[in-house]
């Protein structure tokens, strides 16, 4: 089985990251390592990973994306599981990511967030507003499933082959978006219902924190150029597909 690592980026959150490393200690399949990134906590978040035996690396230059890439630089597993100090993964999540991992040519899977923390009205209004449109319009500019940060699993070779292309040091970036905008159209990203965490509703706390993700996602296509370009990326998967279809009839010749 390949080896776990798991990276939570953290700022100000100890009570979130408590529960989220309590569930992580309930998985049928164990982290073999887990790595968290206090990015200039002034709260106890630090302490509350170092008891339950993460790896605490510190980044005092806020940013996510700047976390985010200290962890997964850090991790040293197969695979980089990637969760958000909000998130609540259920027993069976990291076993049902391995298990999507098994076909060699997926390269990253990934699964969406429910609200724990919200009434019936943003419950039934999270799927409409924000899920749903996150994974159906980011799919049709990429060219393939988005990863989604709070419920993701990586390899960790992906990660070594795009390190160098995020932009880790611009505060104003999506980490998601930017992340699988540098994960090559072609490789296969799975999302799956199965992959579902349990997170906080706070993309739904203001209209200015919905405004500053949809800023931060303009941004995000903006600084990408050329490879943010669905045209080309579609393209991209329309000719590996191509390639891959006449090297398997030539084999079967």
């Amino acid at each position: 089985m390949p080896s776990v690592s798991v990276v939570i980026p953290v700022r100000n959150d100890a009570e979130h990251l408590r529960r989220c490393l309590a569930a992580l200690a309930a998985q049928s399949h164990p982290a073999d390592e887990l790595v968290v990134v206090d990015n200039g906590s002034s709260d106890d978040s630090a302490a509350v990973a170092r008891a339950a035996g993460a790896v605490v690396r510190s980044e005092p230059v806020p940013g996510i994306s700047r976390a985010a890439s200290v962890g997964y630089d850090t991790a040293s597993g197969d695979v980089i599981v990637r969760l958000d100090a909000d998130s609540v993964p259920p027993p069976g999540w990291i076993a049902a990511a391995l298990d999507l991992l098994e076909d060699p040519d997926v390269v990253a899977v990934t699964g969406p967030g429910r609200p724990s923390d919200a009434g019936p009205v943003v419950r039934a209004l999270w799927p409409v507003l924000y899920m749903g449109p996150y994974f159906v319009l980011m799919h049709g500019a990429l060219g393939r499933p988005p990863i989604f940060g709070s419920a993701t699993a990586v390899r960790r070779s992906a990660w070594l082959a795009v390190r160098d292309r995020v932009h880790r040091e611009d505060p104003d970036v999506h980490d998601d978006i930017d992340l699988s905008m540098q994960l090559d159209p072609a490789w296969r990203v799975l999302a799956d219902r199965r992959l579902t965490v349990r997170v906080s509703a706070r993309p739904f706390s203001s209209l200015a924190s919905a405004a500053l993700r949809t800023r931060r996602a303009f941004h995000t296509f903006r600084v990408n150029g050329r490879r943010a370009t669905p045209t080309r990326r579609w393209a991209r998967r329309a000719r590996v597909a191509l390639r891959d279809r006449d090297h398997a009839w030539w084999r079967g010749r």
